[in-house]
């Protein structure tokens, strides 16, 4: 098995915005661990690294959040908008 790069963790964010909620986390938690692991390795671009490390994070609490918008309780704690957590 090849070493995981910067272009298939960006390629995993992307395809997790198309899966279940369950599912994407598992995506991007695997995306998480292969950028960890690529933090070792000096000829990575940090900077870019980084900035995935982020949109993964923010990512995964999306998709977490996801059922919130789904639900309906957008509406009930926010009766100003419809579908606002």
């Amino acid at each position: 098995m090849t070493e995981p790069t910067l272009a298939d963790v960006e390629r995993s964010l992307d395809r997790a915005t198309e899966l279940e909620a369950a599912e994407a986390v598992a995506v991007l938690r695997t995306a998480r661990a292969d950028l960890r692991d690529l933090g070792t390795d000096s000829e990575v671009d940090e900077d870019r690294r980084q900035a995935l490390e982020d949109r993964l994070s923010q990512r995964i609490r999306e998709v977490k959040n996801r059922d919130a918008y789904d639900s309906g309780l957008g509406s009930a704690m926010n009766p100003d908008e419809d579908e606002a957590p």
